[in-house]
């Protein structure tokens, strides 16, 4: 269907900024991304994280630290690197500007 289609290209639109800015607050470990998102109400899963994380981390966005755990394997944690913090103020700047010109487009049709 139409909507479905356009309502799923509306979220892959916006998920790799949405990421960016979770690892922005600071080091995270890719099950808590998940769980901000889902809170969010931006449901994803690992299957769509994990290619989108090596992706970022390739294009020189974030990095990642292992951490041992105490109570199974160690464990990647991601944070941005000084690119990906230069990308995301650029998308911020963006997300502002699109947002002013949805919420423009809505309150014309009223």
């Amino acid at each position: 269907m139409l909507v479905e289609n356009t309502q799923t290209q509306m979220r892959k639109g916006i998920l790799e900024y949405c990421i960016l800015s979770i690892i922005a607050r600071g080091e995270i470990y890719a099950s808590d991304i998940i769980a901000e998102l889902k809170k969010a109400q931006l449901l994803v899963v690992e299957g769509t994280l994990y290619p989108l994380l090596t992706r970022l981390k390739n294009n020189g966005l974030l990095s990642y630290n292992w951490v041992e755990s105490t109570s199974g394997p160690p464990r990647k944690y991601y944070v941005l690197s000084d690119e990906g913090l230069h990308v995301l103020q650029q998308l911020d700047k963006t997300w502002q500007e699109l947002a002013f010109a949805v919420q423009s487009s809505i309150e014309g049709r009223k």
